[in-house]
């Protein structure tokens, strides 16, 4: 297990996708992707214009992009979400904000093949 952080601070604009094997907390604003094996916490006043693919994240700041997660995701009260959400475990406070649609399903195929499975059993029904 790596035990790194790494901290991106308020005054801070990045333009670029980060990547990590430890935990990242983001206070500054990032323009690109970013990805961690571990923890993303994004503070309440950053921004981060692309998509966060970690472990677990902590939101409480803006985020446009998709957030995937592969254990949970934690979306504070400040926390403004618009894009898609692809999680395990999901915890939200009241007053996040979040446009886009959720998945809680760590394998997206297989919420797709339910899905026809499930119009196939309808149609077989109302045939039947």
């Amino acid at each position: 297990m790596v035990n790194s952080s790494n901290v991106i601070s308020r005054e801070t604009h990045i333009t670029g996708d980060i990547t990590a094997q430890g935990n990242i907390r983001i206070e500054g604003t990032v323009d690109g992707m970013v990805k961690s094996t571990s923890k993303v916490v994004i503070g309440d006043s950053s921004t981060i214009k692309g998509n966060i693919v970690s472990a677990e994240a902590e939101i409480s700041g803006k985020v446009e992009g998709e957030v995937v997660c592969s254990d949970l995701l934690f979306l504070k009260k400040t926390a403004f979400i618009n894009g898609n959400i692809t999680t395990q475990k999901l915890v939200v406070e009241n007053g996040a904000v979040f446009n886009g649609k959720c998945q809680m399903n760590s394998n997206s195929l297989t919420v797709s093949k339910s899905e026809d499975k499930e119009e196939s059993g309808k149609k077989q029904f109302a045939a039947g």
